[in-house]
């Protein structure tokens, strides 16, 4: 039995991919093992998988600000390679598979000590700092969009597109409606904040309820630890995440509200959900998802707000306009040329294993 170790964490975006490779592992018969942080989000989307074994290891966040962590977070990586280094010796696995985020660099550098080879996969457009660090360690490095290529040495590439996972597509509208104690008389809106939630956008949402509730019903996944339990209106359901439920969730979206993470925007993109993407601003990311909000309104599947213009009513218009013409963007979802690309990825993990 060939053994696969995987790595990648801190939002759900990094794990993602993962999710959806496990099951085309499992049908073919491979051993499943995964490193992640303790405390991560990682950790809750993996452990209750059967035959999945999950190893938590010390990390530390890749910062591009002033923080005192910067000083402590490097003696905790040293501490993850050292882990980790353990950890691939014991398993002995045929390769490892990286999904990226902060929690795979001392994973990947313990794979280049102990000699496994390593497929990573970079999903935004312009590579992050994990994965830059880890680039030259990897034996190819999978990429969703063609701009992303030229950010790479040319024979590192593969242009892969988007990974989406199976489940995703078997969601029931009438469980979903049933989960959140819908109607089918009113449009349903998702509004996601991704895993750490965005305060504005939260904001926003929960003041525009009364309005909004009029026309449409509100699901709303506003982060670890964000639920306001002093808003209780019918039409309006709150979550921190969902796991088991979201494929009959998005069965029942007719438009979301959501951060610009490439995996999430093109799980939307696969399923012809039309979008409103507020992309992470400039003082919290690099900037790779106002590339790829951008990227998606180019192409018609979106419209973008930046965070800093969000405000009740500028939200609440552009939701009225998106919604008045979904079927605008549902017809350019439509002519798009998005394939399921998990075949040639599982085809790259069979060539370069070891054992």
């Amino acid at each position: 039995m060939k053994r696969i170790l995987l790595t990648g964490g801190g939002s759900t975006g990094h794990v993602a991919v993962n999710l959806a490779l496990i099951p085309h592992l499992k049908r073919n018969n491979w051993e499943i093992h995964y490193i992640g942080s303790h405390n991560g989000i990682e950790r809750e989307l993996i452990k209750h998988l059967p035959d999945v074994t999950y190893y938590p290891i010390s990390t530390g966040k890749l910062r591009r600000y002033f923080d005192i962590n910067n000083f402590k977070d490097p003696f905790r990586v040293i501490k993850g390679i050292g882990q980790a280094y353990r950890i691939i010796r014991k398993v002995k696995p045929s390769i490892v598979f990286s999904k990226g985020g902060f929690v795979s660099v001392p994973v990947i550098l313990a794979s280049r000590l102990t000699k496994t080879p390593v497929i990573s996969h970079e999903s935004d457009m312009s590579p992050g700092l994990a994965n830059k660090i880890s680039m030259p360690f990897a034996s190819k490095v999978c990429v969703t969009f063609p701009e992303t290529l030229k950010h790479l040495p040319e024979d590192k590439g593969i242009l892969l597109g988007s990974i989406v996972r199976e489940e995703l597509r078997t969601g029931l509208k009438r469980k979903g409606l049933h989960f959140c104690d819908f109607t089918e008389s009113k449009p349903v809106i998702l509004v996601m904040g991704g895993s750490q939630g965005a305060k504005r956008l939260n904001e926003a949402v929960r003041n525009l309820v009364p309005t909004l509730t009029e026309k449409y019903q509100i699901v709303h996944l506003c982060g670890k630890g964000k639920v306001d339990e002093t808003i209780n209106v019918h039409g309006y359901k709150q979550f921190e995440y969902i796991k088991d439920e979201l494929p009959d969730i998005l069965a029942m979206t007719d438009l979301v509200v959501t951060r610009a993470g490439s995996n999430s925007i093109y799980e939307f993109l696969d399923l012809q959900i039309p979008m409103i993407l507020v992309p992470l601003p400039l003082s919290q990311s690099r900037g790779d998802q106002i590339q790829n909000a951008e990227s998606f309104k180019k192409q018609g599947f979106a419209e973008v707000i930046q965070e800093e213009d969000v405000t009740d009513e500028s939200l609440h218009q552009l939701i009225e306009k998106t919604y008045n013409e979904r079927e605008q963007y549902k017809r350019s979802m439509q002519r798009s040329e998005q394939s399921n690309p998990l075949e040639k990825l599982y085809g790259l993990l069979e060539k370069y294993s070891k054992y």
